[in-house]
């Protein structure tokens, strides 16, 4: 067997037989949250595209549908790590390390998006947090680097 086909040491695998840690349910809730947002915003722009009057319709409607395509990564990372998946962690970092731009972005507005600035940086700080947890860490099975198969 080579060394990408060896399974995981036992005390290095996720432990899928007990309950799932909080700190990973609280990581894959505000992933789907922010998913679930992105995916609400990019059908609110699509349809104000098609069904208003907007100054270019082509961009609206390019808008929506970018909207709605980037709320897969966070969606897919959310069923991911509720699933107890190694890999989910990878999607779910990038999305909170995507956001923060965003919300800083929107906290430079002088209008009703710094509340949305201060709300989506706080999601993206907390997601990052309990993503990074030991606790979580484990419960997906993922070592360190520098980590012998057999550590």
């Amino acid at each position: 067997m080579s060394s990408e086909q060896t399974p995981l040491a036992p005390e290095t695998a996720p432990d899928t037989t007990g309950p799932r840690p909080r700190r990973l349910t609280y990581a894959a809730a505000l992933a789907g949250l922010e998913g679930l947002a992105l995916l609400v915003g990019g059908v609110w722009i699509l349809v104000l595209g098609i069904t208003g009057d907007p100054d270019d319709r082509g961009q609206a409607v390019t808008g929506g549908l970018t909207l709605m395509a980037l709320a897969l990564l966070p969606l897919v990372a959310a069923r991911g790590l509720l699933g107890r998946r190694g890999w989910s962690r990878g999607p779910a970092v990038i999305t909170q390390i995507m956001a923060l731009p965003v919300a800083y972005n929107l906290l430079q507005a002088d209008s009703m998006a710094i509340p949305a600035g201060i709300a989506l940086a706080v999601v993206a700080v907390a997601a990052l947090v309990l993503l990074v947890n030991a606790e979580t860490t484990r419960a997906l099975g993922i070592r360190g680097p520098g980590r012998a198969q057999g550590e």
